[in-house]
């Protein structure tokens, strides 16, 4: 209902109509496939696990990448700040991340 109120605003009839080109596609870190390298947007855990892993590298705006996945496909090695960490699946699911673009980064 919200999102029928939010498109007619826009003037679109239906969400496919939408233009996002501009926008950042979020996804889940644990959807992401090896070698893919994305950017953390945010984490949703309980406040000592986001902690941990906030110590450990995992900060917004930070590089991520996905190297490898234990033969059963959990948990999941992935590359940050020039560590390999392991998160299971579960973990892997409550962080956002955003599509990693090499070219249209900012340059400090």
């Amino acid at each position: 209902m919200v999102a029928i109120a939010l498109l007619s605003e826009l003037g679109v009839e239906t969400a496919d109509d939408l233009d996002l080109s501009g926008a950042w596609k979020l996804s889940l870190l644990s959807e992401l496939a090896i070698g893919t390298t994305a950017v953390i947007e945010s984490l949703e855990l309980p406040g000592e696990i986001q902690h941990h892993l906030m110590h450990m590298g995992f900060v917004p705006e930070a590089r991520v990448m996905v190297v490898r996945r234990a033969p059963a496909g959990d948990p999941t090695v992935y590359s940050i700040d020039g560590f390999e960490v392991a998160l299971r699946r579960d973990t892997a699911r409550a962080i956002r991340v955003r599509e990693y673009d090499a070219l249209n980064t900012r340059q400090a």
